[in-house]
């Protein structure tokens, strides 16, 4: 049977029991078996995986097509829409799985997989803030057709500061007139939507909780320009741009929650997207080490594998502790989630160990293929370009240890 009818029969048998969604959880304590229905969609999202993006990542890489071919046959059988709610056309899944089969995407190209958690990304305020019409209306198109979404708050002088926004929206009858200019937009091209936060409360200095708002903006809106594509070091399938907005009009019905709830949606989100994107840097670090692994048995020095001696053997069994030791943060954070315990914390060590530990593991896998590993006829060398936005983008590892920090003090506080 043809490969693609083979992941076609398996998503179709994974809808039919999506109902039966089994918690990853034990009630008995720490439980470190998948259930069947995620080893079901994680095979799934492996076979996709090995077939249809590993063989395609080098031309992508070298030419930065963007992937739409990928995107629709993930579409097709259902691997865009595992994370979106059951009533609206999903299969509901936490973020558990969402991570689990985030992971098998990005082990075969962070750059084309990127596109899947962009848009993920851009969707989650509708999700967890959006009425039941936005849902409908906006979560709705994605259901039905490939359509990205993208979530729009950097901007070119303001990153990880969110008080650094200027972009402006300013209420006018029943509709809210936005004017400003976003930068470093993921799907910024290609999205259909955007979640835009913009400041919306004419005191300057009110404080970020009460500042902003979060908006749904259709590209296609008048005022709405879309910059060039940028071309970035790593990721070069995925699809960034800036994006100006110029007395773009906005109805009122796609404000989300209320206004100046903007902040508190967009830290909900990332709440939720931190985890997956740790479990994205665990996807790269995994295919380095196996790389790596496979060329140190292939590869042979003084007579013997390098992987026989020591320097070499060392270095991939540190690669491997790093691999290990972040898949068990970014599901600790997950599990978390689910649970409905707030996992800032959790979710702030994953994504922080996680780009280290994928960057870590990129270098060593470089240095394992020596020469050849900087040229970029063999895999490394885009690995240790892709990895290094992990480290940046969704929060700087600088500002996940300013989280952590914070939390680590507030709680030295009640032991005093």
């Amino acid at each position: 049977m043809h490969s693609l009818q083979r992941i076609s029969r398996a998503s179709t048998s994974i809808r039919a029991f999506a109902s039966k969604y089994e918690q990853s959880s034990s009630t008995n304590g720490f439980n470190f078996a998948l259930s069947e229905t995620q080893l079901e969609f994680q095979e799934l999202a492996r076979k996709f995986t090995r077939e249809n993006i590993i063989p395609v990542a080098a031309e992508h890489d070298k030419t930065g097509k963007f992937p739409w071919e990928v995107i629709k046959k993930a579409h097709s059988l259902g691997l865009m829409q595992g994370h979106i709610p059951e009533e609206y056309g999903g299969m509901g899944f936490g973020v558990f799985d969402s991570s689990i089969v985030t992971e098998e995407f990005f082990y075969g190209c962070s750059g084309i997989c990127s596109v899947f958690e962009t848009s993920k990304l851009g969707q989650t305020p509708v999700i967890i803030a959006g009425t039941h019409e936005q849902k409908k209306k906006y979560i709705g198109r994605v259901i039905e057709e490939p359509i990205l979404a993208a979530y729009a708050a950097t901007e070119p002088g303001a990153g990880s500061d969110t008080n650094g926004i200027k972009t402006w929206a300013e209420k006018k009858g029943d509709e809210w007139i936005l004017n400003g200019q976003k930068m470093w937009i993921s799907n910024g091209g290609v999205a259909d939507w955007y979640f835009v936060l913009a400041r919306t409360h004419p005191d300057p200095k009110a404080p970020a909780s009460k500042a902003f708002t979060g908006f749904i903006v259709e590209k296609q809106w008048k005022g709405v320009t879309v910059g060039r594509k940028e071309i970035n070091m790593g990721q070069k399938a995925a699809d960034t741009r800036g994006i100006t907005f110029e007395d773009v009009r906005i109805p009122k019905e796609n404000v989300l929650r209320s206004e100046g709830d903007g902040f508190k949606i967009a830290m909900e989100t990332l709440d939720v997207t931190r985890t997956p994107v740790a479990a994205a840097a665990v996807g790269l670090a995994q295919r380095c080490l196996d790389e790596a692994s496979k060329y140190a048995l292939e590869r042979k020095a003084f007579g013997v594998p390098i992987g026989q001696h020591q320097a070499v053997a060392f270095m991939l069994a540190d690669m491997a502790v790093g691999v290990e030791t972040a898949r068990l943060a970014y599901l600790k954070a997950a599990w978390q989630y689910d649970q409905g315990t707030r996992n800032t914390l959790a979710a702030s060590i994953a994504k922080s160990y996680a780009s280290d530990v994928a960057n870590k593991c990129a270098t060593d896998a470089v240095q394992i293929f020596g020469g050849n590993g900087y040229n970029s006829e063999y895999p490394v060398e885009k690995l240790m370009r892709d990895a290094k936005i992990f480290q940046i983008y969704e929060g700087t590892s600088q500002i996940q240890r300013v989280v952590i920090s914070r939390h680590i003090l507030e709680r030295a506080k009640s032991l005093v």
